[in-house]
């Protein structure tokens, strides 16, 4: 029987799952038990018959980032529609809209605040600041296995435009995330993104979009940043990062801020058909790979909106909890 093999691996967290294989949990650390707990819960969702996995933990981080993965491996290898709800702070596994498991805190629920109130948190609504349906249907697939619908402006047609005045990633995050958060009342998440070229000292930067101002495009966006490097011909003096900040804004609650970087270079020409803005030319890390040539799932694993998402789900449930 051929085995397949999934990784999950961030700061925080490193799993690796092998399909069709006799159940078993290894690890470098003892588990804690509420891993354990969760562990077990997931197995319950696997038929018998359908096959099984072992696990090896080599850092355990949140239990949210475990059963996500979990659940994205389960719906790809079971053809199932699981996702996670969280809810005064239990989780519950669902396919579907029915409940399969209910993971309890360990200091357990008060019953009436359980079932007195909608699930608000995670499985509910966020709100993407954004009218960009490229970078919406990124977010989508982060979050999907989460339960949480992800809508975006496009939905609000009356909600203001939030101007862009800030000078860092940060501020212009901040600055969408709680102007829109405070008008609609409503969990939003913000992300000023961009590339920062080296050889241009860190231009385009926070002028990404708006590059080849007064009416920009990708397109036009694209050809400003090949004729600035005009001159520049060695590929490591093309050096670039994309650039994501990340803020999470809520009613009543400090924001929650995380990003991450995502190293390349500038090519000489475009290539690939997939993504939008910049990735035509950027060619990933050491490869020789494009990332308008990486598939969305591919590309959501290493890009550094994927990996400031990974931040963001690992810090997420403490936030919620303390905020």
């Amino acid at each position: 029987m051929s085995e397949t093999i999934f990784e999950y691996k961030n700061e925080n967290s490193w799993y690796l799952v092998k399909w069709d294989q006799k159940p078993s949990v290894s690890s470098f650390e003892p588990l804690s038990q509420a891993f354990m707990q969760a562990e077990n819960c997931l197995r319950q969702l696997v038929p018998d018959n359908k096959g099984n996995y072992q696990l090896f933990v080599s850092k355990e981080g949140t239990i949210q980032a475990f059963i996500g993965f979990m659940l994205d491996i389960l719906n790809k290898k079971l053809d199932t529609n699981f996702s996670m709800l969280q809810q005064k702070g239990s989780l519950l596994l669902l396919e579907n809209e029915t409940i399969k498991q209910i993971i309890l805190p360990k200091e357990g629920l008060n019953l009436y605040e359980f079932f007195s109130q909608e699930l608000t948190e995670f499985g509910d609504t966020i709100l993407i600041a954004t009218r960009n349906e490229g970078k919406t249907i990124e977010f989508r697939e982060f979050f999907k296995t989460l339960g949480l619908k992800v809508e975006n402006l496009n939905d609000y047609p009356d909600l203001p435009e939030v101007e862009e005045t800030g000078m860092t990633f940060e501020e212009n995050a901040r600055l969408k995330a709680e102007t829109i958060s405070d008008l609609t009342q409503k969990m939003v998440l913000a992300d000023d993104s961009g590339l920062k070229v080296d050889a241009l000292g860190g231009l385009p930067g926070v002028w990404s979009a708006r590059f080849s101002a007064p009416n920009p495009t990708d397109e036009k966006n694209n050809a400003k940043l090949l004729h600035e490097l005009a001159m520049v011909f060695e590929k490591e003096n093309r050096s670039a990062q994309f650039h994501s900040t990340l803020v999470v804004a809520a009613p009543g609650k400090e924001s929650l801020v995380v990003e991450a970087d995502w190293p390349g270079y500038i090519a000489t020409e475009a290539r690939g058909d997939f993504g939008f803005g910049y990735d035509p030319l950027f060619i990933v890390g050491e490869t020789e790979k494009h990332a308008a040539e990486l598939s969305p799932e591919e590309k959501n694993k290493i890009s550094h909106r994927g990996l400031a998402i990974q931040k963001l789900l690992e810090e997420f449930p403490e936030w919620q909890k303390n905020a």
